[in-house]
């Protein structure tokens, strides 16, 4: 299974960001979890199909609830472990 990531910069704490990539990636099919990793980012690992991710990573950029989003870097990783299902992880 393709596994990707994804680095959100902005203020991503406060409001309702995990729980909106929480509910893109289910409606998507897409396992992972989502995480801050601090003040002003975000860490976003996604399983799944190509075309899925792709759908994911352009409403990222364009829908997302982050007003002052700086930055967004996505990108193919090798990752061993294969999650079963969707989580946010604090």
């Amino acid at each position: 299974m393709k596994s990707y990531t994804c680095i959100v910069e902005g203020k991503v704490t406060g409001g309702n960001f995990q729980s909106w990539i929480l509910d893109i990636a289910l409606q998507l099919g897409l396992k992972g979890w989502v995480r801050n990793i601090g003040d002003k980012k975000a860490e976003i690992l996604i399983q799944g199909d190509a075309e899925a991710y792709a759908t994911f990573r352009e409403r990222l950029k364009t829908e997302a609830p982050v007003p002052d989003m700086t930055n967004v870097t996505c990108s193919v990783m090798d990752y061993d472990k294969v999650h079963e299902h969707f989580e946010v992880r604090g």
